[in-house]
């Protein structure tokens, strides 16, 4: 914690920079930012922790009506001004309660792991490639693509569809950079109107931060050109869905050595990976079926984690609890070059600080056991018939919601990292996602039976 002339110190600056109001956002069980807005005069009060919260009133949070309130600690080091509101301080948050970190907080969550991953020397390096669609909200309540020429099968790379939205692009470009994350590369992506943004990974904590900054970010410039940016997993049933690909590396915290990177010649493997990157890998895949439900939160993440679907090719979505190379039918990569893993099933509305918590403990405990993964798949697994996966040995990943809850609350696993409460949390929030869902009629039921009975 920053001292009181640290703090006045910091004020006063951000005074001098035209900021009259501040923010400490955490996050719900969704991932979506919350938190009350506090005059700069206000800010060593705010720093301490002074804005409470009733949790009862918040998905995923607990508590009941008559619990005392949770408090509002920002993260000080990890804050910035508003690109596009420059009278606004905004920082990532965790939550407490009576003094001590708050158990149901992912945030919260993912330190504790990071904490533990820390007694054993390792740091976990963490890059998340962002994709989001850009659409147009009808006064119906429909999405549509608002590029005049939208009928292009395959889009992917597509230099026009890239400059139909420069401006939107641009800003957002422009945005990260500015903010030192490092941006590499962006392009459009394989479904109209898609697109990604890659930066530079950071620590875990710190890209999970920064996702939850870019989807707010992106929402914001879309918002500008009566647009809307969305992270729905699947807004279109016949084009491929939005990922957030999770690449992950655990690093000496004496030195900052990659501990996953060796050269392809000493991989026995020939993957680039070394012996305890394996272990990580087992470590995933042992509780790969209980970690989709974070990967994948919603209804409509397993509309984009199908092989085919209702596309003319195939999806790219990872539907198998297996890796390989640079197979994209593995749930689990390793890119060309090694040092790292790539989760394929994260997708783009994933509650970060969550799915990172159960990766990283998923993947320490494949160390700590020296789980063997098996052999690598690199076969397109999209093609081997059920009898044929079952000799190999592959493992579907859940084919809805309803079963990656499931397989979430089946294994002990979950609750020794997130703790009682938290787990049930999500469970009772997922669970009643998927029933209101099942027990909604759809478009598609009426024109499917409406006239045919």
């Amino acid at each position: 914690m920053k001292s009181e002339e640290e703090l006045l110190q910091l004020r006063n600056s951000l005074k001098n920079d035209g900021v009259r109001y501040c923010v400490g956002a955490y996050v719900d069980i969704h991932g979506v930012p919350k938190g009350k807005f506090v005059p700069i005069d206000h800010f060593v009060d705010f720093a301490h922790g002074s804005e409470l919260y009733t949790g009862y009133a918040l998905d995923g949070l607990g508590q009941s009506p008559n619990d005392d309130e949770i408090a509002s600690v920002p993260d000080l080091d990890r804050g910035c001004i508003l690109p596009w509101n420059k009278e606004v301080a905004f920082y990532p948050a965790d939550n407490t309660f009576k003094g001590e970190p708050y158990e149901v907080n992912t945030r919260v969550a993912l330190k504790r792991v990071l904490a533990e991953a820390a007694e054993m020397g390792f740091g976990m390096n963490l890059g998340i490639e962002c994709e989001v669609f850009v659409l147009r909200l009808t006064e119906s309540g429909k999405l549509e693509i608002p590029n005049d020429d939208d009928n292009l099968v395959k889009a992917c790379y597509d230099v026009k569809r890239f400059m139909d939205r420069y401006e939107w692009i641009d800003k957002v470009a422009t945005t990260i950079n500015d903010l030192g994350w490092d941006l590499y590369s962006l392009d459009h992506e394989d479904a109209n109107s898609q697109y990604e943004f890659d930066f530079k990974y950071a620590d875990a904590l710190t890209m999970c931060d920064r996702f939850i900054f870019f989807r707010m970010m992106a929402k914001q410039y879309a918002s500008e050109e009566g647009l809307i940016a969305t992270f729905m997993p699947k807004p279109f049933a016949d084009k491929t869905g939005s990922g957030a690909h999770f690449n992950m590396s655990l690093f000496d915290l004496e030195n900052g050595d990659n501990l996953f990177k060796c050269d392809p010649s000493d991989d026995p493997r020939g993957l680039g990976l070394t012996q305890l990157g394996y272990h990580f890998i087992g470590g995933v895949l042992k509780h790969g079926p209980a970690l989709c439900a974070a990967f994948a939160p919603t209804v409509n993440s397993y509309k984009r984690l199908v092989r085919r679907g209702l596309m003319p090719y195939y999806s790219w979505a990872p539907v198998f609890n297996s890796y390989g190379k640079n197979n994209r039918t593995n749930a689990l990569r390793v890119p060309m070059n090694g040092g790292r893993v790539e989760s394929r099933n994260a997708d783009a509305a994933c509650n970060p600080y969550l799915a990172a918590s159960l990766v990283l403990a998923a993947g320490l405990e494949g160390i700590r056991e020296e789980i063997d993964p098996g052999e690598a798949q690199e076969d397109n697994l999209y093609e081997y018939t059920p009898s044929e996966l079952a000799e190999a040995g592959i493992q579907e990943l859940p084919r809805t919601l309803d079963e990656a809850v499931a397989r979430f609350s089946e294994d002990p696993f979950v609750t020794k990292v997130l703790g009682q409460e938290l787990r049930d949390e999500f469970i009772t929030y997922k669970s009643e996602e998927w029933r209101q869902y099942h027990q909604t009629v759809s478009q598609w039921e009426i024109d499917q039976y409406a006239r045919l009975f």
